[in-house]
């Protein structure tokens, strides 16, 4: 039997915060091998990166996800009790609720109030010289996800959700005024989404069918029970939160435009659209691992997986694995030109199956918006970068650039 590589360190979480999305692939370097344990949070913990080892860890027989999400995380990003911390029947039929939603013609859907709220938006920038691209986006995205999930917004309401939301997002891998920050941002939004649920169950508010406030709080499990109140506010935010995320990835997709300006004419053609937002999911830093703990003893190519050993997915490594991705550190959209669609190769928001598995529910609507966003970058406006701090630090998780990326002199194409 081959013994795993051991990290020295006695406990690497403080390395790990300053390594941020790079700490298991050096790692992974330092040792030759894709495959190394270390201790995180005091917890022995095995950490994989690649095709074979994602492969491996959505294997529903060998892993397990109750448990596995460090209480932090819980606190701040996912929520206690939602469907990321599920698994076997419990998991499939929360998952099921999950996909019910994302139908083509609600995914487009979402992607025209996308659109329409971007478009209203446009007037103020034309006036105001100066834009902060990740600030406007993430608020548009609340909107327009609150309107498609049937959830109410009053007139002063957008801008006190949209940084609840944004602070659970910002507090996933933070210590100190971060983390209190999403746990503050957590509290509030799931005490909101409590008692929306609330009103729908008790008549006193009507979501349109099919719209996932009235999905979640109409939902019942396999017992025929309804979700209790709080996690039926999880699953809301579930909704929610990952939509509003996609603000980064609309960063980074003009971040690409702007250090790879060629292809503001070439996205024009959608199948090479395509390329470029995927290579964008690829290439860019969003969330850096996934969790999982082990359903029982197996060995793995040589190596023993004992029970309850929590195991980290390298994500951000996955996605720049030089055997999986030639060439890894090169922005070059044309590596997905007949892309067969490899579940376990390219997996910025988890891989595997989405309908049996752990992989994003709402990955579609990630692309949708991706898209629109670049047509609008690309066809409709026209804008200025000044001279600003675009670095992306990838020992801040999640990473953004710097300056939250500033458009100035915004102004129509037509």
């Amino acid at each position: 039997m081959a013994t795993i590589p051991t990290d020295r360190a006695p406990d690497s979480t403080l390395a790990f915060l300053r390594a941020g999305y790079r700490f298991v692939g050096q790692r992974c370097d330092r040792y030759g091998t894709d495959i190394f344990q270390t201790r995180l949070l005091l917890e022995p913990t095995i950490c994989l990166r690649g095709r074979a080892a994602a492969e491996l860890f959505y294997d529903a027989d060998r892993f397990v996800r109750e448990g596995a999400m460090p209480a932090r995380g819980q606190r701040t990003l996912t929520g206690r009790g939602g469907v990321q911390g599920l698994d076997g029947d419990a998991h499939h039929d929360r998952k099921a609720m999950f996909m019910s939603l994302m139908s083509p013609a609600a995914v487009r859907r979402l992607g025209q109030l996308f659109a329409d709220e971007w478009q209203a938006r446009l007037p103020a920038w034309e006036l105001s010289g100066t834009v902060t691209l990740h600030t406007e986006v993430a608020s548009m995205l609340t909107r327009a996800v609150c309107a498609w999930a049937g959830v109410p917004l009053s007139g002063g309401e957008l801008d006190r959700r949209t940084a609840d939301l944004q602070a659970m997002i910002d507090s996933a891998a933070a210590i100190g005024p971060r983390h209190w920050r999403g746990r503050l941002g957590r509290y509030r939004a799931e005490y909101w989404g409590a008692d929306l649920v609330e009103q729908v169950r008790h008549g006193k508010l009507s979501p349109p069918d099919g719209t996932a406030l009235r999905v979640i709080a109409e939902h019942r499990d396999g017992e025929g029970d309804r979700l209790p109140r709080r996690i039926a506010a999880v699953e809301l935010l579930n909704v929610l939160r990952p939509t509003v995320a996609v603000a980064r990835f609309v960063v980074f997709a003009a971040l690409a435009l702007h250090d790879h300006p060629a292809w503001r004419q070439r996205v024009r053609d959608d199948a090479e659209a395509g390329q470029f937002v995927q290579e964008v999911r690829r290439y860019y830093p969003f969330f850096p691992v996934a969790a999982a703990r082990v359903r029982r003893d197996f060995d793995w190519r040589g190596y023993h997986f004992p029970h309850g050993r929590r195991v980290l997915l390298d994500l951000y490594g996955t996605d720049h694995h030089p055997e999986v991705w030639p060439e890894p550190e090169r922005f070059r959209p044309e590596r997905f030109a007949g892309w067969p669609g490899d579940p376990f190769t390219l997996v910025p928001q988890g891989g595997g199956d989405h309908v049996a598995g752990h992989r994003c529910a709402g990955e579609w609507i990630t692309i949708e918006l991706m898209k629109r966003a670049v047509t609008l970058l690309t066809e409709v406006i026209r804008y200025d970068v000044p001279p600003q701090d675009l670095a992306v630090d990838l020992s801040r998780m999640p990473a953004l650039p710097a300056s939250g990326f500033v458009v100035t002199a915004v102004r129509r194409t037509g």
